[in-house]
């Protein structure tokens, strides 16, 4: 295979990557490594190394879109991030020191439950009764726009929140994942805000604790320029493509694609730790 046909290959593949990356808060990694490692025969280091940059470049193309329409909710994601990045780096520090097959199996069962919980529709919105004081202290509520009417949500179960943030980040880290399906679902299921609000706070999010983890990797000589620049460049595209989509898609709709892509990735990452290929 030639270069120019490899590039085209990997720019094609990031478009689109970067696209559904953007619809669903999960980062364009999620296309980019299976499309490297299985139709490329990239090795895995290399392609998680690309798999990084490529979810820099959907937060970088959908945030800036989705903080001018309202619909990240920039206080969360701030407040979260903390505990991600925490975990992407104590993943990272630790990868390789221990066995990750199980990790993944496990992962994978805890995915495919949540791409259960994800199909299923919920109120959006509405203030709920739990609503934590912390939240309450740091002002985490706040409104979007949903079929031409302002809606307005409050979080609650900030604490739980921050945990499975935490554990969102280390198996970013410690697997070289993208940790967008954890953060999607304990924002939309366990914190209470409205989906479209987690998926767009998730994008805003993901490239922070993708930083942290590319860093490690790129000390270890795992990203490559030849690999990354058209990866960053396909998947800026598609993000700012899928960041004009977000708005305009039923909830029910961006729900369906959620757990279809969700579920996909469970089963990879199950098939993989029962092979030992991780």
């Amino acid at each position: 295979m030639t270069l120019f046909v490899f590039t085209g290959i990997v720019l094609l593949s990031s478009i689109g990557a970067g696209l559904v990356g953007a619809l669903t808060g999960l980062g364009g990694g999620i296309v980019v490594t299976p499309v490297l490692t299985l139709m490329l025969g990239v090795d895995i280091g290399y392609a998680i190394g690309a798999s990084l940059i490529s979810v820099i470049a959907t937060s970088s193309g959908a945030a800036a879109a989705y903080v001018r329409d309202g619909l990240s909710n920039v206080r969360v994601g701030i407040f979260l991030e903390v505990a991600t990045t925490l975990g992407a780096i104590s993943g990272a520090l630790i990868s390789g020191k221990i066995p990750t097959t199980y990790l993944a199996i496990l992962f994978g069962l805890v995915l495919l439950h949540s791409a259960w919980q994800a199909s299923q529709a919920r109120v959006e919105g509405g203030v709920v009764a739990d609503q934590g004081s912390l939240s309450r202290r740091l002002r985490l509520g706040g409104t979007y726009r949903a079929e031409g009417k302002e809606v307005e949500y409050v979080v609650s179960r900030e604490g739980t929140g921050l945990s499975l943030m935490y554990v969102a980040g280390m198996l970013s880290g410690l697997l070289g994942i993208g940790s967008g399906a954890l953060k999607v679902i304990a924002m939309d299921r366990v914190m209470g805000l409205p989906f479209k609000v987690s998926t767009a706070t998730s994008s805003f999010m993901i490239g922070v604790t993708a930083v942290a983890s590319a860093t490690i990797y790129f000390k270890r000589g795992y990203i490559l320029p030849q690999m990354a620049v058209p990866v960053m460049i396909g998947v800026l595209i598609g993000s700012m493509v899928g960041a004009r989509l977000l708005p305009r898609l039923p909830v029910k709709t961006l729900r369906r694609i959620f757990a279809i892509v969700v579920g996909m990735i469970a089963i990879q990452m199950i098939v993989k730790g029962v092979r030992g290929t991780l």
